[in-house]
């Protein structure tokens, strides 16, 4: 496409000069008020104002005038380019107050309208029922205690009637870390159950004793619906003269009554623990399957929520404990299986996968 030229006609005296100054301020007055934004007026100033502008046209023809024509007709065409100057930068105010006032209105905030409160978080469903357990606990007595994460061989197994070459290490896959100190390397590791906790009580506390101790425990097993590396438990124990099994069942049957309700069932069964004899499982029944059987209760109809039993008297007397003046009680449950009862979560790895599809029904 070819450059559009601009042809004016030869203008030859002085008269028919001023008559186009005449022309070019009437045709500009009308064309401003029809620029109504920024781009129309852009385009009427490169049409007025221009390098190529008829007024610059009608300048450049002024030397063919004589001299008197030459001031007479120059004052009057720079008079009208002033005139077209002002005009513009006028023009050019008010659009742009225009398009303030528009912008204005348009993000205009109603003060009377309520405010919009900011999402607010909540605790996660563990946190939620790692803290309901501990109130029900200590409305019974107990104090909530805590320990390291990265615990000695010494409490996590040796205490606890665990000694190396026993089978039940055997049941603990576990993260193994070494530790240099002055003595050379001394075995540690992320902590496998928090009876390690349990152990440390023992020894740095006199009897009566009664003290919960949650938090997260870690084995080498695979993830399933059931089993994660990393999952949190609850420990409990409970030190004194003369008490019996029958203190602990009172213990847990409560506890149960509290959390899940008076309606639901439970069951007491032997089992070993090598820290307790004797050991009992305590277990609930299903809150998916009711007692009919599924994958998550394997079918059974019910869940066991924790190991229990009377503390063995050889973890009592690695404590200084004397085992024929004091008696003890423990108990452990995995935290994660007690929210799964009670709402019927089928699946494990839900609490972990932090989908807030899942966590904001909590």
């Amino acid at each position: 496409m070819g450059r559009e030229k601009v042809c004016l006609k030869t203008i030859k005296t002085g008269e028919e000069m001023l008559n186009q100054l005449d022309k070019i301020k009437s045709e500009a007055v009308v064309d401003l008020e029809h620029a109504t934004d920024t781009g129309a007026l852009e385009a009427w100033r490169v049409k007025y104002l221009g390098k190529k502008s008829e007024l610059n046209q009608v300048l450049r023809s002024l030397a063919s005038l004589s001299i008197e024509e030459k001031k007479a007709i120059g004052a009057a065409a720079n008079s009208l380019k002033d005139y077209l100057e002002n005009i513009f930068k006028a023009r050019e105010k008010a659009i742009k107050e225009a398009q303030i006032v528009a912008a204005a209105l348009k993000e205009t905030i109603d003060v009377t309208l309520p405010g919009r409160r900011p999402p607010a978080g909540h605790l996660h469903p563990i946190a939620q029922t790692i803290q309901e357990i501990c109130e029900i606990f200590s409305s019974m007595g107990f104090q909530i205690v805590d320990g390291p994460e990265v615990e000695l061989e010494y409490y996590n197994f040796d205490a606890l009637n665990i000694p190396e070459g026993h089978p039940a290490r055997d049941n603990m896959s576990s993260f193994w870390i070494d530790i240099t100190d002055e003595s050379g390397k001394r075995p540690m590791l992320l902590r496998t159950h928090n009876t390690c906790v349990s152990a440390r009580v023992l020894a740095s506390q006199k009897p009566p004793i009664r003290a919960v101790s949650p938090g997260k425990v870690y084995r080498y097993e695979a993830s399933n619906a059931t089993h994660t590396p990393m999952f949190h438990q609850l420990d409990g124990v409970a030190v004194d003269r003369n008490i019996t099994m029958a203190d602990l069942k009172g213990t847990l049957y409560e506890f149960a009554r509290r959390f899940f309700g008076e309606n639901r069932k439970v069951r007491f069964r032997c089992d070993f623990f090598p820290f307790v004899e004797p050991g009992v499982e305590m277990a609930i029944d299903c809150a998916v399957c009711h007692g009919e059987g599924c994958r998550l209760c394997g079918n059974s109809g019910y869940i066991e929520i924790l190991g229990a039993g009377m503390t063995h008297p050889e973890v009592l007397k690695k404590a200084g404990l004397d085992p024929e003046v004091y008696q003890s009680f423990a108990f452990g449950m995995g935290v994660e299986r007690l929210p799964m009862l009670r709402y019927g979560i089928d699946d494990l790895r839900l609490f972990f996968g932090s989908d807030l599809r899942f966590l904001k029904q909590f």
